[in-house]
């Protein structure tokens, strides 16, 4: 028995170790896998009690995007987007064009000290220049800015090119690298903007769920429901009275129904550098920071 019981001993750790690898092995391929298994076991978002807007873009067809959050933040899509298959129901299709946006108005309950902001896309190409906006409250004048969400370009410096681009993000991202989702933010006390990068790049022709949250103390980048990137702060949200813009960046106040349709048209005079190139889906904003998102883990 005395010389036995050590040999089954090392059977049986070495069967453990064998059994413990095999399930760390299956546990890496399935971190692996996280992104994969997040875009199929996912649900659409819902409203709820920190909903600020939610924007499933699901309309057949038309300019009208409706808000299914609790204070009713309707939105009017450019001409130059349309509705298609989306990550849940439809989606909106953004182009490279000056008339590509969605312009939710001004409210006051888009104020908020921390903010969530979600969307599903599915980029077609990453923008030539500094960024393409996925949604933000920002403006050239700094009393009205608030947050901006983007995907950040190829090219951070206009003045390398032959076209007449504005260069008004070139100060956000600067020296980042590109194709990397990017926040910005006014702070409340006064200074410049605070700026974050996430780690991962976003993949082009592929649904992918990102996510940024600001809780007061901590930025976060979500891709797929993972944590992916991480910055402490010690501010929180300026207020701001910038409207809602997603998928492109021009002055808003040069916004104009006369003849009907909402449009830019020649008041706007800049190319469209910052047009999001691709679909978004499932837009939300909420009033408070997010760890969870109705994604597989």
């Amino acid at each position: 028995m005395s010389t036995l019981a050590p040999r089954r001993l090392r059977r049986r750790s070495v069967a453990g170790a064998v059994a413990l690898a095999a399930a760390l092995a299956c546990a890496a391929c399935s971190h692996e896998g996280a992104g994969v298994n997040a875009v199929t076991a996912s649900s659409a978002p819902v409203a709820d009690s920190i909903t600020v807007g939610l924007w499933h873009l699901d309309e057949a067809g038309g300019v009208a995007c409706a808000d299914a959050g609790p204070f009713h933040l309707q939105g009017t899509a450019g001409l130059d987007t349309h509705t298609d298959f989306g990550r849940f129901g439809n989606a909106r299709t953004f182009t490279g064009s000056i008339e590509s946006w969605v312009f939710v108005p001004y409210a006051p309950s888009m104020n908020t000290p921390r903010v969530a902001v979600e969307a599903w896309i599915d980029p077609a190409g990453y923008g030539t220049y500094e960024d393409t906006p996925i949604a933000g409250r920002w403006t050239e004048y700094p009393n009205e800015q608030s947050w901006l969400f983007s995907l950040v370009g190829l090219q951070r410096d206009s003045r390398l090119t032959n076209v007449q681009a504005p260069g008004f993000h070139e100060s956000l991202v600067d020296q980042a690298p590109p194709r990397r989702l990017m926040f910005a933010f006014q702070p409340v006390e006064p200074g410049p903007a605070g700026v974050y990068f996430s780690a991962t790049e976003i993949p082009l022709q592929r649904w992918t769920h990102v996510a940024v949250t600001h809780d007061g103390s901590v930025v976060k980048f979500w891709i797929n429901g993972q944590l992916d990137a991480q910055y402490a702060t010690r501010t929180t949200i300026r207020e701001g009275l910038a409207p809602l813009l997603v998928g492109n960046y021009f002055d808003t106040r040069k916004l104009s129904d006369f003849g009907g349709d909402l449009r830019v048209g020649p008041r706007v005079t800049h190319p469209p550098v910052y047009a999001f190139l691709g679909a978004i889906d499932e837009l939300r904003v909420s009033s408070q920071a997010r760890d969870s998102f109705g994604l597989a883990r």
